[in-house]
């Protein structure tokens, strides 16, 4: 695979991760008793974004890495995935 590739596997691994690493360690106003007037009491106090950023491309690092591994090496191929659309003829 060319390495166009493989930033395309990553860029598209480092957004998803990002929704799971987002929630880490989020505490609301509400839940830190101090509600700004005007904003939402669901609304994080401190988002800590670039820890986050930081964390997400660590984790897409890796995911990316066995995601690449298992392609190459033959584990899982795409010819061994059902095709949803394969015409079966007679």
């Amino acid at each position: 695979m060319a390495i166009t590739t493989y930033l395309a596997i990553y860029f598209i691994t480092w957004w998803v991760m990002l929704f799971t690493v987002l929630p880490w360690g989020v505490r609301s106003q509400a839940e830190q008793g101090d509600v700004e007037p005007g904003t939402d009491p669901g609304a994080p106090v401190r988002p800590h974004l670039l820890r986050k950023a930081i964390a997400t491309s660590i984790v897409a690092a890796f995911v990316t890495a066995g995601l690449i591994w298992i392609g190459t090496s033959g584990l899982i191929s795409l010819s061994d995935l059902p095709m949803p659309f394969k015409s079966e003829s007679n």
